[in-house]
Formats: C-alpha cells, structure tokens, sequence
C-alpha cells in the first residue's frame, strides 16, 4: 500500500503541473488574441443576464467613440491612466486608511484594473481574486498598451442597468452613437459607471447630475494635457 501511495503522489504532481501549464498558455494566447479582437461575453455581463437584469451591448472601435467620452472616463476613473503602469499605489494606499477606519468601503481601481477584473474575471473582494486582477493588469499593460486598454474599457463596461459599452449606452440615453456624444453627454455617462444599477440618467439621479459637472470641469482642466490628448483624439 505504501510502494502504491508513494507512486500516486508523483503522478498526481506530473498532472498538476500539466495543467498549469495548460492554463499558463492558454491565457497568455488568450490576452495576445484580445490585443485585436474584442472579448467575447465576460462573466460579468452573463451575471447581468442571469440574474435579471439584461444585457445589452454593441462593440465598437476607437474611432467611432467621442473624444469626450474617451476624456470623460480618464477624468471620471483614473486621471493618473496616461503615467502609471497599471496601479495607482498612492490611491491604493488612500484607500486602505479609509477602509481601515470606515464602513464605507472606497476602491482604487485603475482604467487598466477595471479591464483585467470585467475581462478576464469575476466580480468579488477575495484576495485570490485580487491577486489574480494583479497579474491580468500586468499583463494587458505589458501586451495591449493604453489605447487598446481604453477602447476595451469604453466596451466592456457597464454603463447603465444591464447596459454594456458606451455605444449602447449613448443610443439608450441619446439615441445618437458614441461618436456623437457631446461633452455634457459623456460627462453623465462616465458619472453612471462607479454604480450603474443606482447612478441613473432616466431617471436624472442626484447623483448623476452632480457628478457629471465635476467631471465637466476635470475634462476642462485635463483637455490640454499631452498625454491625454495622444489617447483620446
């Protein structure tokens, strides 16, 4: 019994490590792909589905998105996008002394953070998820660059309830395409995302409604920023 227990314990090892290397290939072959063409139905979404709420989408590329949209979002999410390499350490720092402290809990999510968790991922708060959307972040920064981040982004993101990319979005609430949207417009849009099931704009919620001006204000004073400027024309 002790000469067969010592041979399953090599065996089972052999094929464990097969199948990480499996699965080590195929999502790096999956991230290449994805540099080019559009993710297919992410977990996300489907949870939108499932459980009641819908799902709408309509993928897009860069050139048919509003150069207000594209600034909306950087103001409205990640001012830092252009510089860092995918994590805003200070933010994250910020966010682990209020959440620390308060109940109400803050995150510090990047552009390229919220990418890698709607792709790739689940929606969720445990640490083997985090560590996960750790490597996935390094890997699109690594392989996709920031334009092909925030066009993924500007599709893959709920924008309102059960409404996915900001096609969708700006022909639910505007009835025009993304590439029509005023400055006002994506300003509402992008001030929806931190909570699109309760951030409305049919109704106009508060929220919305004064959040959207900040962002109107950020886009101002950002617009003219070199970086920024390279991203979203």
């Amino acid at each position: 019994m002790a000469l067969k227990t010592k041979g399953i314990v090599p065996r089972t090892w052999k094929w464990v490590k097969r199948v990480f290397i499996f699965l080590f290939i195929f999502q790096f072959f999956y991230v290449l792909i994805l540099k080019w063409v559009n993710p297919p139905v992410t977990l996300t979404q489907l949870s939108s589905l499932l459980s009641g709420h819908g799902l709408k989408r309509d993928y897009v590329n860069m050139k048919e998105i509003s150069p207000y949209a594209k600034l909306a979002v950087i103001c409205s999410e990640d001012q830092l996008f252009p510089d860092h390499d995918g994590f805003d350490f200070k933010s994250i720092e910020k966010a682990m002394k209020h959440n620390q402290k308060s109940k109400s809990l803050h995150g510090a999510s990047t552009i390229s953070q919220q990418v890698a968790k709607n792709v790739f991922l689940w929606q969720g708060r445990s640490w083997f998820r985090k560590a996960l959307e750790v490597y996935f972040t390094f890997m699109i920064e690594l392989v996709w660059g920031k334009k092909r981040i925030l066009e993924v982004y500007l599709n893959v993101s709920e924008m309102g309830n059960g409404i996915f990319g900001i096609e969708c979005a700006a022909r639910k609430n505007f009835g025009k395409p993304a590439k029509n949207l005023t400055r006002k417009e994506a300003a509402m849009i992008a001030a929806c995302m931190p909570n699109p099931k309760e951030y409305t704009l049919k109704p106009l919620s508060k929220r919305v409604a004064e959040r959207s001006q900040w962002i109107i204000g950020q886009m101002a004073h950002l617009q003219d920023d070199d970086e920024i400027q390279a991203l979203t024309q």
